[in-house]
């Protein structure tokens, strides 16, 4: 037996049209991969909207298929996650993303 790495079924998360603009970037980060919350403002066309990508993360009704737990601050390190930070950084351990701490090691 194996593990997903990608789901691809169709689903809709209920959401503002901001929200369901994040969640849609959000799916886009490949499994073992993560991003910036500024990486994925500068994706969805609102650069200065890093604190806002937060709020649409913590409004995210189904945390594993639409993965903000990929999702870090700008430094690498771990913050924002609505199951706890231990939480994250066990999912973000599981698809192999290396961690010094509650930090990602960026190579």
């Amino acid at each position: 037996m194996g593990f997903r790495e990608k789901f691809d079924l169709p689903i809709f998360a209920e959401g503002t049209p901001f929200q369901q603009m994040v969640w849609k970037a959000l799916m886009t980060i490949p499994y073992g991969e993560t991003r910036s919350y500024k990486d994925i403002a500068v994706q969805i066309g609102k650069a200065k909207a890093c604190r806002a990508i937060g709020m649409a993360n913590n409004r995210n009704p189904i945390s594993i298929i639409i993965p903000c737990h990929r999702v870090i601050g700008s430094k690498g390190e771990l913050v924002g996650y609505g199951g706890g930070l231990d939480i994250k950084e066990r999912l973000l351990r599981l698809e192999g993303i290396k961690l010094a701490g509650k930090k990602v090691i960026i190579s």
